[in-house]
């Protein structure tokens, strides 16, 4: 399948720095006798996985913007365009040697997310969007589930971990939703939880505390699927204020009902 230029130019980065953190989670599993270990060379991982993402993009797109997680904000001569990037969106999960973590990137023009790649090197999984021109796994063109009722559901979640995010609210809200849907996830990445719902994997998705990289890219796939990505205001960009509810426009609207229900209590 033909896909743009600018695509083009995003998965072969995404590839290249999968290529390395595949590399580095077969040596995961040798490194778990030591507490210190791993982390260490998870941290060192993730930070060679965003350099190799930066000189590629850059070397492509001369001076564009970059936001990284790992390495912040590097402003560029281009003041129109910003990669926002996460060189490895599920840490947690690599650090244990959970396949389920993703290379994110995504490109803003001005305050609007133009295109979107998530990759995940342990399984070969590629999603990729640009706005007006459909999403896409593995170039099998993606739509949103249709289900209508909460009670048919699977939906996913954050979890607010130890020191980080409201534990209460997150409960109040988990019960309020718990007790309508079929099933509730938490699978550790948030881009990946995302690409879900937007194959039609999941029905829903909600998260709080949550920052651009973890977001961008997910955020156009999901609505080049035909689904709906907001806040919990409705506001309709979730990568600046951290919020996100997403599903079609029937589930996106009764998650919104139920967490502004828990939030109001």
């Amino acid at each position: 399948m033909l896909h743009s230029a600018l695509i083009n130019v995003m998965v072969k980065a995404a590839r290249r720095a999968g290529r390395s953190l595949k590399r580095d989670l077969g040596e995961i599993e040798n490194l778990q006798v030591s507490l210190k270990g791993p982390a260490n060379f998870v941290s060192l991982a993730d930070k060679r996985a965003e350099e190799m993402l930066y000189a590629d993009l850059e070397k492509a797109r001369p001076g564009y913007g970059f936001l990284g997680e790992e390495g912040g904000r590097r402003e560029g001569s281009d003041k129109t365009h910003s990669w926002i990037v996460d060189p490895l969106d599920g840490t947690t999960n690599f650090l244990h040697g959970i396949p389920q973590f993703a290379i994110s990137i995504a490109l803003a023009r001005e305050d609007t997310i133009i295109a979107g790649v998530i990759y995940n090197p342990a399984n070969d999984e590629l999603y990729i969007a640009e706005r007006g021109k459909g999403a896409f796994l593995n170039d099998q063109r993606l739509r949103v589930a249709g289900r209508r009722k909460l009670s048919d559901c699977v939906i996913a979640c954050g979890l607010p971990h130890i020191g980080r995010g409201d534990h209460e609210l997150f409960r109040a809200e988990m019960t309020d939703i718990q007790n309508r849907v079929a099933g509730l996830r938490r699978f550790g990445a948030a881009s990946l939880d995302l690409a879900f719902v937007a194959a039609g994997r999941l029905d829903g998705y909600w998260e709080r505390n949550l920052s651009p990289w973890d977001i961008a890219a997910g955020l156009v796939l999901v609505r080049e699927a035909g689904g709906f990505v907001t806040d919990l205001d409705r506001g309709d960009a979730p990568w600046t204020s951290g919020d996100i509810v997403a599903g079609n426009d029937a589930i996106h609207g009764e998650l919104l009902r139920l967490l502004t229900a828990a939030a109001s209590r």
